[in-house]
C-alpha cells in the first residue's frame, strides 16, 4: 500500500496544474491535528511521528524530553484517513502510532497537496461509473466503509450508521486496479468486492479521482510516430495502422488511395503498446513492414492515443 501512494503522489506531480495549495501542519502529540483544503481534496504527501527539531513542541518540556532530534516514524494511517476528503482530524495520540523513542516528546509533522478532483460516492448495494470522456481516469483515494453519518443515511436506522471509522484495507489496490487508465469503469460498493470491513454498518464507496489528459498522435506511412513523456511514463491507449478518414495524410494523393476508410490493422495495438508501454520515450515505423498490409492500394497512417503515467508495476509491490 506504501509503494502505491507513492505511485499516486508521482501521477500528481506529473500533473502539477492539478495541485492548488501545498500545506504543512505539525501537531504536538496528545492535541488534534487538522488537515483542510479552502479549494480541492486532500492528498497527503508524507506524514510522520517524532522529533527532528528541539524548537517545535518544546515549551515547558525538560531537555532530556527534547535532545533526540533524530526519532522519526511514518504514519501510513493519515494518508489513509485524509486523502481525498475536503477536511479530517484526528486526536494525535488515539490513532495507536507505535512509540519510535521512548521518553522523547513527539510531534506529528503531515505535508499535503490541495488537488482538484472529483467525487464519487456509491451506496452499499449500487453501482456507479466513472467517466472521463476522451481522457482516463486515475485515482487518488478510496475507501469502502463509512467515516460520515450523513451520507448514504436516508432511511437507515442510527445503529446502521453510528460507526464512522469503518475503512476496507483494500479498497485503493482494488479500485486503482479496475479503474486506472480507462476511460470509465463501472464500481460496485459491496462487501463481496471488498469484504466487509464492520459488520452492522451500512456502508458506501467514495472514490477520488481525476481525469489524465491524453495526446494523439498521427503518422503518415513511411513515417516514424516519436513519443515522449517529459514525466512519467508511456501508456498506450489505443492505436490503428490503416485509414479511418479521407482528410488524413491525404495531401497530394489520388482519390483511389484515400476512400477506404474502414482499414485497420489488426496487430496495431499490441504492436505500438510493445514497444511504448512503461518507456519514456520510443519510435515506431508507420509501415507495412511493421503491421502488414491491412488494405492494399490504400495510402495509411499510424493513429495512437496515449498518456504519460506513473508505471502499473508499482501497484502489485
Amino acid at each position: 500500500m506504501f509503494f502505491l501512494k507513492l505511485s499516486l503522489l508521482s501521477l500528481l506531480i506529473a500533473a502539477p496544474g492539478l495541485v492548488t495549495s501545498t500545506e504543512n501542519v505539525i501537531t504536538c502529540d496528545g492535541n488534534v491535528q487538522r488537515l483542510s483544503c479552502d479549494i480541492g481534496l486532500i492528498s497527503v504527501q508524507s506524514a510522520v511521528y517524532g522529533r527532528t527539531a528541539r524548537s517545535v513542541c518544546s515549551a515547558g518540556r525538560p531537555p532530556s524530553q527534547i535532545q533526540n532530534t533524530r526519532c522519526i516514524s511514518s504514519i501510513p494511517l493519515i494518508f489513509e484517513r485524509c486523502d481525498g476528503k475536503i477536511a479530517c482530524e484526528f486526536k494525535t495520540d488515539t490513532i495507536g502510532s507505535p512509540d519510535p523513542c521512548v521518553g522523547t516528546y513527539k510531534y506529528y509533522n503531515t505535508t499535503y497537496n490541495c488537488i482538484q478532483a472529483r467525487v464519487s460516492m456509491t451506496c452499499e448495494g449500487s453501482f456507479s461509473t466513472l467517466a472521463c470522456g476522451n481522457d482516463v481516469i486515475q485515482i487518488i483515494s478510496a475507501n469502502y466503509g463509512r467515516t460520515d453519518g450523513e451520507i448514504c443515511s436516508n432511511g437507515q436506522p442510527s445503529s446502521l450508521i453510528e460507526n464512522t471509522d469503518c475503512h476496507a484495507p483494500d479498497t485503493l489496490t482494488s479500485v486503482v486496479e479496475g479503474c486506472n487508465e480507462k476511460r470509465s469503469c463501472i464500481l460496485e460498493a459491496s462487501n463481496a468486492i471488498f469484504t466487509d470491513p464492520c459488520v452492522g454498518t451500512y456502508k458506501y464507496l467514495a472514490v477520488s479521482y481525476f481525469c489524465q489528459p491524453t495526446q494523439t498522435s498521427v503518422t503518415c506511412e513511411g513515417s516514424t510516430a516519436v513519443l515522449a513523456c517529459e514525466v512519467g511514463l508511456l501508456k498506450i491507449h489505443s492505436a490503428n495502422y490503416g485509414r479511418t478518414d479521407s482528410t488524413t495524410c491525404s495531401s497530394g494523393r489520388p482519390l483511389g488511395q484515400i476512400t477506404k476508410t474502414d482499414c485497420f490493422a489488426t496487430t496495431s495495438l499490441s504492436e505500438v503498446a510493445t514497444r511504448c508501454n512503461d518507456r519514456s520515450n520510443c519510435t515506431v515505423p508507420a509501415t507495412n513492414t511493421v503491421f502488414t498490409d491491412p488494405c492494399v492500394g490504400t495510402y495509411k497512417y499510424l493513429s495512437i492515443v496515449y498518456s504519460c503515467v506513473v508505471n502499473d508495476l508499482s501497484l502489485s509491490l
